[in-house]
């Protein structure tokens, strides 16, 4: 028996990325929200994440014969947790292409990482928080850096993408991207900047997993945001 508890935050990109993970895969969970606005993540409801943020996945398995072999595994970023559910869960879809084609999984990650290790940790809140006292337009900043990042993902992904980022199949570098996306709309990038890119999005807002995940959709998300 196995359950699954993500702590998120309804605007949290990094969050999404699991979210959608999640639903992909078919993997049920159970939500325990965590506002950033009000800080939350610094309360003792939080402190299973010591860097203080979200997302943490918990993976617990049990057997209902057995007190011996429960097992429960906590991670704390997003990309070890999509790694890990790939390797935890084999048989669902994968988000990597066949371990025979290095240099296509390669590029997966790498697009995976512009986005997560380039792009979010500038944009995030608590780096926004920080830059505001220096009289930082944080909007404006976050803007120029998304574009940054994205101008280097489409020069990636201009060639190896079909219907998705890496061919026609949802690969981890998608479930990182269309939060990103959803970001990028609020500062006010123009994706038509990005063809690939804005393609891509629009295909990934068709797919149901995408929907589940979004951002509008979640049990903490305020009624005035709501779909």
């Amino acid at each position: 028996m196995t359950s699954i508890t993500l702590y998120t935050y309804f605007r949290s990109s990094c969050s999404a990325r699991l979210r959608i993970a999640l639903a992909l895969k078919n993997l049920p969970y159970a939500a325990i929200p965590i506002n950033l606005l009000k800080d939350e993540q610094h309360s003792a409801q939080n402190t299973i994440n010591p860097s203080a943020t979200v997302p943490t996945l918990i993976i617990s398995s049990s057997s209902p014969n057995s007190t011996t072999n429960n097992t429960e595994v906590t991670i704390t970023q997003s990309l070890a947790a999509l790694e890990y559910l790939e390797e935890a869960f084999p048989a669902t879809p994968s988000l990597l292409p066949p371990v025979t084609d290095p240099s296509t999984r390669a590029l997966v990650r790498t697009l995976s990482h512009i986005i997560a290790c380039d792009v979010q940790p500038v944009t995030n809140l608590r780096i926004l928080k920080r830059v505001a006292p220096f009289g930082v337009d944080r909007a404006a900043w976050s803007k120029e850096l998304i574009e940054d990042g994205f101008r280097a993902y489409e020069a990636l992904a201009v060639g190896a993408a079909g219907k998705f980022s890496v061919g026609d199949a949802i690969t981890m570098a998608d479930v990182c991207l269309i939060p990103a996306v959803w970001g990028a709309q609020r500062v006010g990038v123009d994706l038509g900047m990005y063809p690939t890119i804005e393609r891509v999005a629009r295909n990934l807002e068709e797919v149901e997993a995408v929907k589940v995940g979004h951002w509008r959709t979640q049990e903490d998300t305020p009624e005035e945001f709501r779909v």
